[in-house]
């Protein structure tokens, strides 16, 4: 079983067909896929699932705190279920492509005191930006 579908399930999420398919099309690593991407890899295991019913999850596993959801410039929301494990983005400026990254230190503690201007920091969200290796030509 899935690490998303254990982790809804410990929370007593109900999991109907449906559910469980969308759950299971954003299980692994580096997984930020589009609503519309969710949905077309759920016909593919469950036909008969609607385009709704696949936005509804994802917003309720959001909600839920189950999944994140991951904006890129002008570009469609993402989700990403890698949400229990702190990490930042790597996203290609060509096509788009987003890897997590897990830098070594922490950028809250990182983020000097006289540059917070007396702010409660809570959190912190980093995207680094560039090209692939399929975008660059590099292998």
């Amino acid at each position: 079983m899935s690490d998303l579908l254990e982790r809804l399930r410990g929370r007593g999420w109900r999991m109907t067909a449906q559910r469980r398919v969308v759950a299971e099309v954003l299980d692994g690593d580096h997984v930020h896929l589009t609503a519309d991407e969710v949905h077309a890899r759920a016909v593919d295991k469950l036909p008969e699932i609607s385009r709704a019913t696949v936005y509804n999850t994802l917003g309720e596993m959001v909600s839920l705190g189950e999944v994140l959801e991951v904006s890129t410039d002008r570009r469609a929301k993402r989700y990403d279920p890698n949400a229990h494990r702190p990490h930042h983005h790597l996203i290609c400026g060509q096509c788009g492509a987003i890897r997590d990254v897990h830098p070594a230190g922490n950028p809250l503690v990182d983020l000097p005191a006289e540059e917070r201007y007396g702010f409660t920091v809570s959190g912190v969200e980093v995207t680094y930006r560039g090209l692939c290796p399929s975008c660059a030509g590099t292998p």
